[in-house]
């Protein structure tokens, strides 16, 4: 199965319900298979006493509560119902993370293919209760978590009615250190879990996630943006969509590059076979009779005559007929 490549849109549409179709069409021209929101009743989610992430702070300043930032950055579920159309008019699949209770009622009401679980909600035992009642395939994302977190939310999750879950390894931090990154985590993940797994990258640039690929991610999610220049907590910590472009078409690449994990000579390479390799000939000439020798054969370009691997089968034999200096000899 190919790589679920999520182009998340996250709140880096500012509010705007233009702007996310016009993220939806972006994601949809890089390649992307999914674009993704996020859904949620601010007051539901954060209260008025909740800060900031120091990363929050950093490209919104702290002149205002995380709720005042939240509010600016969400539209109501009409507006997702409107979004969600759209997608399925330009043919991207929309997707969005709930953060709230009626919001995980809501996007079960659209009949999504999946759903995600932000890694912030991964504590939140009457989410995780909601999110498995609605029976979907569930990508739960495991930033900021140990493996016992992880067990007591499968174990809520599988408990409700999830059976088919994708862990997705996470960073949460905007950027993600690469040194931070610990990608070797989703083979631990799998050790536990024996779940199928995925990233969901906060890094700069493409190389986690082609790293990713390599190592068996089965979805890989990145947030973007259309201007890392707009106000915004993400913007700055997100690809712009060439970017975007450029990834999808790294980690398609780096699909093609693991192959079938076997090793084989590929048509590509068969026909260089013959002049990569070599065939034993004459060193200098020899006369019709004269017995091989060590020192009248040698080994050269092209490989199509008879194969080194048999010389020590061809020294003591006599010549069939006189071969010149550089000629393929034959038995």
């Amino acid at each position: 199965m190919p790589i679920t490549i999520i182009a998340e849109a996250g709140v880096n549409h500012n509010g705007s319900l233009a702007m996310a179709k016009d993220m939806a069409l972006a994601a949809k021209n890089a390649g992307a298979d999914i674009v993704k929101y996020q859904t949620a009743v601010p007051e539901l989610v954060v209260s008025k006493f909740a800060p900031k992430a120091e990363y929050q702070k950093e490209q919104t300043g702290d002149g205002e509560s995380q709720l005042e930032m939240v509010r600016k950055l969400h539209f109501g579920f009409d507006a997702h119902r409107e979004l969600k159309e759209y997608c399925d008019s330009i043919g991207i699949q929309y997707l969005s993370a709930a953060f709230d209770l009626p919001s995980v009622e809501f996007l079960g009401e659209l009949d999504l293919p999946l759903c995600k679980i932000p890694s912030g909600e991964i504590t939140n035992l009457p989410y995780l209760e909601a999110v498995a009642r609605l029976q979907k395939p569930v990508l739960l994302s495991t930033g900021m978590s140990t493996l016992p977190e992880i067990d007591d939310a499968l174990e809520v999750l599988e408990k409700n009615g999830a059976e088919d879950i994708t862990l997705l390894h996470c960073n949460t931090e905007y950027p993600t250190p690469y040194e931070d990154a610990n990608l070797l985590a989703m083979l631990d993940l799998v050790k536990a879990f024996g779940m199928p797994v995925g990233l969901s990258d906060h890094t700069p640039g493409l190389v986690c996630d082609v790293a990713a690929a390599a190592l068996g991610a089965v979805v890989i999610e990145k947030h973007f943006t259309l201007d890392k220049t707009l106000p915004g907590p993400d913007h700055k910590a997100s690809l712009n969509v060439e970017e975007l472009t450029q990834m999808v078409a790294a980690v398609r690449n780096t699909e093609k590059a693991l192959g079938e994990g076997h090793k084989i000579v590929t048509p590509s390479e068969a026909k260089n076979a013959a002049i990569a390799r070599k065939s034993i000939v004459a060193a200098k000439p020899i006369a019709k009779g004269e017995a091989f020798t060590a020192e009248n054969l040698t080994t050269k370009r092209p490989g199509d005559g008879v194969s080194p691997m048999l010389w020590y089968s061809v020294l003591g034999q006599p010549a069939s007929r006189d071969f010149a200096e550089d000629e393929k000899i034959e038995l």
